[in-house]
């Protein structure tokens, strides 16, 4: 379900898909790179203000699926245009700033994001640009990353699926949301 809550800038609604918290898991590959399976949370928020703040978060997960070190961690802020153009500025735990400049799909909640440009302290790994394309498939959050370096052409390097991580008050909001005419029997709903 997507909710558009009443203070969200006007201009975010396109991205209101986005909103709220994220958990999933997806794979890792890139030359020269540990090849994991990853856990990560991701966050969608707003202050009312023409912008969503993001921030994720990635870790190596075990066998048996269990957190064992950090992977990455980034944050941004994300801005979408009346022509449904994309801006995206990112920093990366690994010492690299990212602006990413890409557009929203006609008619589905799906964006495609190219880096314009990097910029990268000394001690960062090289990185000269990236692809992501997100989207909202059946009520889950997937996105695949694409990355290059002077060394490695344009490549997947990281993909996965997220969940909506539902909180107790979200819950209390909708129950109180609900018409007071329900159907007892929930049956009524597929007549």
């Amino acid at each position: 379900m997507i909710e558009i809550p009443s203070d969200l800038h006007k201009d975010l609604v396109p991205l209101a898909f986005l909103l709220g918290n994220w958990a999933g898991a997806g794979v890792h590959d890139f030359p020269g790179a540990e090849k994991c399976n990853f856990g990560q949370e991701v966050s969608f928020s707003h202050d009312g203000r023409d912008f969503l703040e993001y921030r994720s978060s990635t870790w190596v997960l075990d066998k048996d699926g269990n957190k064992v070190r950090p992977l990455e961690s980034e944050s941004g802020f994300w801005r979408i245009h009346a022509d449904r153009k994309v801006e995206v500025t990112m920093t990366r735990d690994d010492g690299v700033i990212e602006i990413w400049y890409g557009e929203m799909a006609d008619q589905k909640p799906q964006i495609d994001l190219v880096t314009d440009a990097v910029a990268r302290i000394a001690s960062a790994q090289p990185y000269s640009g990236g692809k992501r394309l997100y989207g909202y498939v059946k009520s889950d959050l997937m996105w695949v990353g694409e990355k290059q370096t002077p060394e490695v052409s344009l490549r997947p390097y990281m993909s996965a699926q997220l969940k909506k991580v539902v909180s107790a008050e979200d819950v209390e909001r909708w129950a109180k949301a609900l018409p007071d005419d329900m159907p007892d029997d929930g049956i009524a709903f597929f007549k």
